[in-house]
């Protein structure tokens, strides 16, 4: 039997999610994106599905200073741009690992609320995801780093406001989903499936399908659940 979720409810709520460890894991595609694409450019890394995911949830900027730290600026940055070319046309032709049961979720979440999404990504990331799994329909927008320039936060904050949005739910797995929620004065729901912990006790979900009973309760200002 399907979870019922409450009927009472206001129109100017949202769930608003996080991309890597929430939604999908992409990390074994992307780094074979990545290798594609230093390979052509004549550099010589190699990255795996691990190094991937140790930098998820960082802007582009700081993945780059990260992985490519021992090339100056001008030039990682150069090369950062290749590799995020590459990921997006990689990921639109493969996709990645959707976490089980998202769309059936998704869709019975959008009866009550309006879902979005924001990540520290690149632009065309999101899109790519949405158009090779025909999700379009599923999530109002998004925003991104490669958007906005903006930290996870501020576009959180952003979103909200552009929308007309009074509350929140921001659904992420590190410790950076949940202070950048903070920061825009939202709530906060852990996928604790995904990447990461959250230092303290927050709302957890162990599977998508859980934010049907999760969610309502935190919207209603019950933050022990789990």
């Amino acid at each position: 039997m399907r979870p019922k979720i409450d009927e009472a409810f206001a129109m100017n709520q949202a769930i608003i999610f996080d991309m890597d460890g929430t939604l999908w894991d992409s990390a074994a595609n992307v780094a074979e994106s990545w290798n594609e694409a230093v390979k052509k450019e004549g550099y010589d890394y190699h990255f795996t599905k691990d190094d991937i995911m140790s930098v998820m949830g960082k802007t582009m900027d700081q993945i780059g200073d990260i992985l490519f730290s021992n090339l100056p600026t001008t030039q990682r940055r150069s090369l950062m741009e290749v590799c995020c070319a590459e990921e997006n046309a990689y990921l639109a032709a493969h996709g990645g690992e959707l976490y089980p049961d998202l769309k059936e979720t998704m869709e019975r979440l959008k009866e009550q609320y309006d879902l979005y999404i924001v990540s520290n990504c690149q632009s065309g990331y999101i899109e790519g995801f949405l158009a090779y799994y025909h999700f379009g329909n599923l999530f109002k927008g998004h925003l991104c780093f490669g958007d906005t320039g903006l930290t996870k936060g501020a576009n959180i904050a952003k979103l909200c406001k552009d929308q007309g949005i009074e509350q929140a739910i921001y659904v992420g797995d590190i410790q950076g989903d949940y202070d950048s929620t903070m920061e825009a004065g939202q709530r906060f729901i852990h996928a604790a499936y995904g990447f990461g912990t959250i230092n303290g006790k927050v709302p957890k979900i162990n599977s998508l399908p859980e934010l049907l009973r999760v969610a309502p309760q935190v919207f209603k200002g019950d933050y022990s659940v789990e």
